[in-house]
């Protein structure tokens, strides 16, 4: 199943696996200040804690897809980067401010987003993922049921020479980066409306001309797994993903 067809699974799926925002169980406008903690998957093998001297700079909710390739049947398929649209969600993190979450639905914020709204993305509708030279639409806040819109920060890519970057708050962060590290998602993490499973979680580190940012961290991930070599050419899967950007 491609993404195309992810209106089909959350209508379906909306009452059962959608998350419901409850803040009566969130911190209220009084709760103490508690700077946000970096989210551990709770198993044997964790990603390395930021540096002390880092300071956290955002918390975005990425949302997109996850692309491969397949160059025969039957065989693993190959990633070919992603492309996701960001967005702020720093201020909705549990004892922030007025706007915060409980743990739970700062947690669940993944899910909600990938069963509930449609890829942000301009898709193309008779082929599998999103345009190839215009892939991303006007900046705009992402809304979601049941939550403030998610404030507009910026676009994830993989440049010409296939390298991860980051464009963000107004051109002020822009991270071309290389992977250092990841582990697997929780055994319970969200495998998706397509059902193919969380990707890993990872630690990034910034390249030469990094401008910002040192380090991003994606974590609270739901779907963007492959579907498998089913056919051969690209392939695609919706994702989410929170990413936590140091400097």
């Amino acid at each position: 199943m491609l993404p195309t067809a992810l209106l089909l699974f959350a209508s379906a799926a909306l009452t059962t696996a959608a998350p419901v925002i409850d803040r009566s169980t969130g911190p209220s406008c009084e709760a103490s200040h508690q700077a946000p903690a970096l989210p551990k998957t709770g198993g044997v093998s964790e990603l390395p804690d930021p540096d002390s001297g880092l300071t956290l700079k955002h918390i975005a909710l990425g949302f997109g897809i996850q692309n491969y390739t397949c160059s025969q049947v039957g065989t693993s398929s190959t990633a070919a980067g992603a492309l996701a649209m960001l967005y702020d969600i720093t201020n909705l993190y549990p004892n922030q401010g007025g706007d915060s979450l409980s743990q739970k639905d700062f947690e669940n914020l993944t899910s909600k987003a990938l069963w509930t709204h449609p890829v942000p993305l301009r898709m193309n509708h008779n082929a599998p993922g999103a345009s190839r030279t215009n892939p991303f639409p006007r900046d705009a806040p992402l809304r979601l049921k049941g939550t403030r819109p998610l404030p507009f920060l910026g676009h994830h890519y993989f440049d010409a020479a296939g390298v991860p970057t980051f464009d963000l708050d107004g051109g002020k962060i822009h991270l071309p980066c290389t992977k250092i590290s990841q582990v697997n998602p929780p055994s319970g993490a969200d495998a998706g409306p397509e059902g193919t499973g969380a990707v890993t979680w990872l630690y990034l580190g910034g390249n030469a001309g990094a401008i910002g940012a040192k380090y991003v961290y994606r974590v609270l991930t739901a779907g963007g797994v492959s579907h498998g070599c089913k056919t051969t050419g690209t392939d695609s899967t919706s994702y989410t993903a929170t990413y936590w950007f140091y400097g």
